[in-house]
């Protein structure tokens, strides 16, 4: 039997690895970004409504105050940037007083738009400006390096919760 080389085997197992990935991966911010919103928004829609009051425990957050905590942090974190808070995300609790779940993801999406509309229109140059973020000096990069990494986090705590609560995460049926 002929032995194929080691390079052509190695070649397809890439090339079936990447065409199996799901969309953004290894595609820098703006594909992680894209993967990450995709999967809060799905996961966010595949949880019943009347799951958005659940808790692992009472001592933490709700699934919606997740939720909430992420979109509100999105936005807060972005206006360290620039773009100005909106007008009426004016309320220190937010986070536990919106609770259904059309009005969750509404919040969730308005903020992952946010994000990928601002940092679609940063310059390379811009990306370095520094910025003060609770009394500390950061980078505009690295801002949004923690909104990623912060929405990824969640992501994790989420899909826990899911599991948890008897919601399978939808892209872990395909």
């Amino acid at each position: 039997m002929k032995q194929l080389p080691l390079a052509l085997i190695a070649a397809a197992l890439l090339a079936r690895t990447a065409h199996s990935q799901p969309e953004g991966i290894w595609q820098g911010y703006d594909g992680e970004w894209l993967h990450v919103s995709q999967q809060l928004v799905a996961l966010a829609e595949a949880t019943p409504a009347e799951k958005f009051s659940w808790r692992p425990t009472p001592t933490v957050r709700s699934v919606s105050e997740v939720y909430m905590h992420i979109a509100i942090a999105n936005l807060w974190l972005l206006s360290i940037t620039g773009p100005k808070m909106p007008p009426d995300l004016n309320s220190n609790d937010l986070e536990k007083s919106v609770k259904t779940k059309p009005e969750v993801i509404s919040w969730l999406k308005r903020s992952l738009v946010a994000v990928k509309t601002a940092h679609a229109s940063v310059t390379a140059a811009d990306l370095q400006r520094k910025v003060k973020v609770e009394g500390r000096d950061a980078t505009v990069d690295g801002i949004y390096l923690r909104i990623i990494v912060h929405a990824n986090e969640h992501m994790g705590q989420l899909i826990a919760y899911a599991r948890m609560s008897g919601v399978v995460p939808p892209w872990s049926t395909q």
